[in-house]
């Protein structure tokens, strides 16, 4: 299954990491380095599913989360949250703006594109 993927992450590693892990399993990466970017790369693509990190600047990831779930032709796209928070109340906000799951950084790269194929199919 090739899936066109999102990956929002404010940290050039962790795009370099998402890049690597997604070309390798033959998804095509589309990366954006915040949220007001997200959402402007959005504009262009139509992905199969969503990777976003919480702490970026500019919009965070529950502020981007908020604003694809407002787009109605957004709004059933999934949405991973991949982040270094593990907080409960974190993946509770996360879960009540629309996120459909939670990954702690450091990710293991089969897992990921395992529940990128999960949440996706």
């Amino acid at each position: 299954m090739s899936l066109e993927v999102l990956a929002v992450d404010d940290s050039r590693t962790m795009r370099d990491m998402l890049n690597l892990a997604l070309s390798s399993a033959g998804f095509t990466a589309h990366l954006a380095d915040d949220g007001l970017h997200g959402l402007e790369v959005l504009e262009d693509i139509e992905p199969d599913v969503i990777i976003t990190d919480i702490n970026m600047p500019r919009l965070d990831g529950f502020g981007f989360i908020d604003a694809v779930r407002r787009e109605e032709k957004w709004a059933r796209i999934p949405i991973l949250v991949l982040t270094t928070e593990s907080a409960d109340e974190l993946k509770a906000k996360a879960r009540a703006a629309g996120a459909t799951g939670w990954i702690v950084k450091p990710f293991d790269p089969a897992k990921l594109v395992k529940a990128l194929q999960m949440v996706a199919g």
